[in-house]
Order: structure tokens, then sequence, then C-alpha cells
């Protein structure tokens, strides 16, 4: 039995994927899986700690991580013409002076700085802060993430960009936004062992949605059922099945704006 330390985070598509592992109900022939759930920031820095075996990370952090850390393919979220989303609370006059961001490791802080470079009064904190820091008056603008794209309007908040939107009409690509690592030195094997458990967690959460919708709701940051699965609509694709071609070009095109010398590896 080989015990692996597993960290994901709270947004609906990742505990809709982890439903079936997270309940008990798939089988995992030889691991022995402890789970962890925490922001997305948090998991990057536990994955550049080592302190997690397999994680859900940004793919910003990835490219960083490559060393030690290989993308699995099940697990990924590509954005098609969306992504994370500029909010605040008016229309703004000119360009921010104070600008939140969920996290230096995070793909909508990287998004920020391709898109815009000019905009360096940046201020992390965590992607919950984001919205009643903005609504409160303590930043000029935001960049939010997760269920934050659904709900900013009940929250009395603009949206300026959308800069999943603006990355598609640069790049002509998706944007990709996080996936699931392992560590490299785990070997075929358990690599192979792991992407089997998940592909059957995720084919369970989409065979019985409601069964997993439970789950989601015990984790989500927005309660209200439409907006998870709006959320799960939008991010849980074909892609997410396997991350494919065209993701391996996605994270190649990051990694290339990003000034990385190359993507991850993709284990599978």
């Amino acid at each position: 039995m080989t015990a692996l330390t597993v960290g994901l985070s709270t947004c609906p598509n990742d505990t809709f994927l982890f439903h079936g592992l997270l309940e008990g109900l798939v089988d995992t022939p030889g691991l022995e899986l402890e789970f962890v759930l925490a922001d997305v920031q948090e998991l990057n820095e536990a994955l550049a700690a080592g302190s997690l075996d397999v994680g859900k990370a940004s793919f910003a952090a990835a490219l960083s991580l490559r060393d030690r850390y290989g993308v699995l393919p099940v697990g990924s979220a590509l954005g098609f013409g969306v992504g994370p989303v500029l909010l605040a609370r008016h229309e703004l006059a000119g360009a921010p002076r104070d600008v939140l961001a969920p996290g230096r490791d995070t793909t909508a802080a990287l998004l920020l700085r391709c898109l815009h470079p000019e905009w360096t009064e940046v201020r992390h904190v965590r992607f919950d802060r984001i919205m009643p820091m903005l609504r409160a008056g303590e930043a000029d603008a935001g960049v939010c993430i997760h269920e934050g794209r659904f709900t900013y309007q009940d929250e009395g908040l603009d949206l300026i960009e959308d800069l999943g939107a603006s990355w598609e009409e640069q790049t002509g690509a998706p944007v990709p936004l996080g996936g699931l690592l392992a560590r490299l030195d785990l070997g075929a094997d358990l690599h192979a062992r792991i992407v089997a458990a998940l592909s059957d967690s995720l084919a369970l959460a989409r065979r019985d949605p409601d069964a997993a919708l439970v789950t989601m709701r015990r984790h989500a940051q927005e309660m209200d059922d439409d907006v998870i699965r709006q959320h799960v609509d939008l991010y849980v694709n074909d892609h997410t099945t396997d991350l494919g071609e065209l993701g391996r070009s996605c994270l190649a095109e990051l990694a290339r704006r990003a000034g990385a010398a190359a993507p991850p590896d993709i284990l599978g």
C-alpha cells in the first residue's frame, strides 16, 4: 500500500472531480490517499514546499515546479473565452492604482501581468477576500476567480475585463487555468494508478451529478446550486478527462508568454 497526500481546492470543478474519491466510492487499489483541501495559492505553496505528492495547482505555478512535478492528463481546467475576471465597484476612469490578485503564483496573477504589464501596484490576498475588499473601497480593482465570476453583480460590482476572453483573443487559444500535478519521482506505475482512480471518480460524478452536488455544496464558497452547476458546466469538459494536444499547446503558449524555458511534462 502506497500512502499519498493529495491536495485539491474547494472550487466546484475540483470537488466534482474528486467526489467519488472523497466519498470512498471509487476503488484505489494499492493506494492510501490522504486529502488536503485548501485555497489554490495555498496548494501552489504546498507543492513548492514538497508537502504534497499530488495536488491541484495553477498552471502558472506548474511552470516553476516542472523540475519536480508533471501534469496529469486528467483533472485540468481550460477556459474557453472565460477566465478570471477583473472587477471594480465602478467603471474605471483610467488605469487602476491598486489592484488585488488571488496569489503570486496563480494563473490569474500571471494573466494580469501578461495582459497589463503596466499595472505594477498589485496586492495579493486570499481569493475570497477580494470582493469584500472591493465593496469596502479598499482597492481600485481586483481579479476574482472561482464562483466570483457568477456572483459579482449580486455584490454590486462591475465587470471591467474577462482576462480569459482577452487571452483567447490575443493568443487564439483557451487559457490553461490549472491542473493536477504529481511528483515525477513517483514513477510511471503510480502515475497510471492515480490517473485511473481520478478518471473513475470523474466518470462517477458525470453519471450522478446530483450526488456530486452534495459534495460540492459542502465545500463551496457560494451555496446557490445553480451557481455551482454553472461553474462545473463551464470548466469541466473533455479536456478535464484528457488534457490532449490542445491542452499541451496551451501550456506551451503560457510558458512562452511567461518567459519559462519549457512547459511541464505531461504524465500519461
